[in-house]
């Protein structure tokens, strides 16, 4: 099935939204409260699936989404339509500060790797799958980095990631990545995960135990700010866990102490 065409806009630097113009007829797939805006005429249905298969069948249905289920991702996926005559516009947002990294999939050779929770939307006819990595390193160290996802197709998809993306091209050459900054890559890349060379590299050096290793030839998309690091942070810097709310300052822990807090 080929992808539905349809046109888009980013809009904002580092709280982006993607705003998806559809022609009469067309559809857009998203994940699950996703959705920012749209306009009249525009209708939407929580489908299981992607509906890159229209002929597959409920058992089929069942098995795709059970994946999903396994990853953690939702079941379903909602569909975006537009019924009226003329040009209408949806917009999606990704749940967490960063930007929207646009993917023409028939200029990427048709297949894009990307990190388990990246995908934002995509034209009707883009297939959402679940790809675990095969090689044992990441299985049994890879975190983050053992559940991938796959999107395949011929239009266009968007990823969503933390913080900046720097795109890096590789030619025959190799990257080395935080397990967790690496957004995604496409054909012709070797993925794996290699463990930190030194005990005190590994326990103390505040880079993991593990780093993502890329080779070949093709993109990779690094994102500067992971999710994951950010909510670390967060948790880290809570009352609940000993932060302090006085942004460093010393008057922040006294102000603690005069309002009760330990």
């Amino acid at each position: 099935m080929r992808s539905h065409e349809i046109d888009y806009e980013i809009i904002g630097e580092s709280l982006q939204v993607v705003e998806v113009e559809l022609d009469p007829g067309e559809k857009v797939i998203a994940e699950a409260g996703m959705m920012n805006y749209m306009e009249e005429h525009i209708t939407f249905e929580t489908k299981m699936g992607d509906g890159s298969e229209p002929e597959q069948g409920l058992m089929g249905k069942l098995f795709s989404a059970g994946k999903r289920a396994f990853t953690g991702e939702s079941l379903f996926m909602t569909h975006f339509e537009n019924v009226g005559e003329g040009k209408r516009r949806v917009a999606f947002a990704a749940p967490y500060p960063g930007s929207i990294v646009p993917l023409n999939l028939n200029e990427l050779g048709g297949r894009i790797i990307c990190q388990k929770d990246s995908f934002l939307c995509a034209a009707l006819g883009t297939k959402v799958d679940i790809a675990f990595n095969k090689k044992i390193g990441s299985g049994f160290f890879g975190g983050e980095g053992f559940i991938l996802q796959k999107l395949e197709g011929d239009g266009m998809a968007f990823i969503q990631a933390g913080g900046t993306v720097v795109r890096k091209e590789l030619n025959n050459e190799t990257l080395r990545v935080d397990t967790g900054c690496l957004v995604g890559f496409t054909e012709g890349i070797d993925y794996d995960i290699e463990m930190a060379k030194g005990i005190k590299s590994m326990l103390f050096g505040g880079e993991g135990i593990c780093l993502a290793t890329l080779k070949g030839t093709g993109t990779v998309w690094v994102q500067s700010l992971p999710f994951s690091r950010l909510a670390d942070r967060i948790i880290a810097a809570s009352p609940s866990n000993g932060g302090s709310t006085g942004e460093g300052s010393i008057l922040g822990g006294i102000g603690d102490m005069l309002d009760g807090d330990d």
